[in-house]
């Protein structure tokens, strides 16, 4: 018989969400749960798909915050696991150095935390005798900036070895760099399977042999967009390796950009929302979808977008609601005034106004330079991390300027027309 596993990382129970909180209760409460739940799913196609093992590879837990409630609903669904019959092998990550309950949890016996110091345990065989041996290394401090590799042992020979490991690979721009290791490092090393964790995204880096990153089987925020999986294995009789994804989130957030160009009625740009999130929700791999709306393209309609801000969140969020199990996380206008020609009546002047200032003022070198001369007097009074933030390099100081030169263009119109309706002209 084969031997089945499902690998997966990342869950970060109970990971704090202080942002949705603060601006949709149940929404939060949905998203707070998603990765309990998301275990709970987990643990069950461990047991419908009688699976032999479950490799969890780090970052159980969301760091310091870590409470007795999140560790015992943990120790439940281990003890799922060990009623079905299936053994679980844990690597801690950094997240989970930092957790004082990660050291005073007792799991039950069919539960096997690697220390880091790099062992090696038999997890069971083919059904040709040929013996399948896990190896792992935990974190043992929040940071880690040097390659755990040498931590592990050499494969056994005549063995199937699958090697785990919580690593920033050779680094990603989105995450620290926490021991580190090349793909052809990993390849290198002769173990026959790499159960990785810590990046968020799914990716397989290499089929032989074969290296996993199953990505976060639940997102937590914008930043985590798109489904998420976890990864059966199957190692058939002769040693090879099959993967499949197994889509188990609760919620999945998408960003979801709508072209409104020359829509000038609000009841249009309605409809047109409503039809791109029934598309985006009929694509999600989740029950719920969490969505940021972007609304874009040339269209009168901006200055009101942007004036009645709170009412175009309430109604896209009712539009959401019917549609079903859908959100509205947030909502962006990046709309641009239509160009002169197409401009309605009665907004002819601030539309010339708009090309006039597009055309001439924000191209010209004085503009520029009055601008950086603004930003070089904000950047002085601010401490030099926080500078970084706001441009790092000559480029990004370019790229910032220009957005903010936009941006302010973008919001100074609306609120003209908002003055000018106001007045009656």
């Amino acid at each position: 018989m084969p031997f089945r596993f499902v690998h997966t990382a990342d869950l970060h129970l109970d990971s704090p969400i202080a942002s949705l909180a603060l601006r949709n209760e149940e929404l939060a409460t949905l998203v707070r749960g998603a990765t309990r739940r998301t275990l709970e799913r987990i643990v069950d196609l461990c047991i419908s798909e009688q699976v032999d093992a479950l490799l969890i590879a780090g970052d159980l837990y969301d760091g310091s915050q870590t409470s007795m409630a999140t560790a015992l609903f943990l120790v439940a669904q281990m003890r799922r696991l060990e009623a079905a019959g299936v053994r679980v092998f844990v690597i801690r990550g950094n997240h989970d150095a930092q957790s004082q309950i990660t050291r005073e949890l007792t799991f039950p016996a069919n539960v096997h935390v690697f220390d880091g110091r790099g062992r090696t345990v038999r997890a069971g065989a083919l059904a040709n005798g040929r013996e399948i041996h896990v190896h792992g290394v935990s974190f043992g401090q929040p940071h880690a900036p040097a390659s755990l590799l040498p931590s592990f042992k050499a494969p056994l020979p005549d063995a199937v070895n699958i090697g785990m490991l919580h690593t920033s690979l050779a680094g990603s721009s989105r995450h620290d760099n926490y021991a580190p290791a090349g793909v052809a490092d990993l390849a290198g090393h002769g173990f026959d399977y790499w159960a990785l964790g810590h990046i968020h995204q799914r990716a397989v880096h290499c089929e032989q042999p074969m290296i996993v990153m199953p990505g976060i089987p639940q997102g937590r925020d914008i930043n985590e967009a798109g489904a998420k999986s976890v990864t059966l294995i199957t190692v058939d009789d002769d040693g090879r390796f099959s993967a499949e994804e197994h889509f188990l989130a609760i919620a999945a957030f998408e960003r979801v950009s709508i072209d409104i160009a020359g829509v000038e009625e609000w009841t249009a740009m309605l409809r047109s929302v409503r039809l791109a999130l029934e598309q985006a929700k009929a694509g999600a791999r989740a029950d719920h979808l969490v969505c940021r709306v972007t609304l874009l393209g040339a269209t009168p309609l901006g200055w009101r977008l942007r004036r009645d801000h709170d009412l175009l969140a309430g109604e896209l969020q009712a539009v959401a609601e019917s549609v079903g199990n859908c959100w509205i996380e947030a909502v962006e206008v990046a709309v641009v005034p239509p160009q002169v020609d197409d401009a309605p009546a009665g907004f002819g002047a601030l539309a010339e106004l708009a090309a006039l200032v597009e055309r001439e003022i924000l191209p010209s070198h004085a503009y520029r330079e009055e601008l950086r001369d603004t930003l070089a007097s904000l950047m002085s009074q601010l401490p030099r991390e926080v500078r970084d933030l706001l441009g790092a390099d000559e480029a990004a100081e370019k790229d910032l300027l220009t957005h903010a030169a936009e941006r302010g263009v973008a919001e100074i119109l609306p609120r003209l027309a908002a003055v000018r309706e106001g007045d009656g002209a």
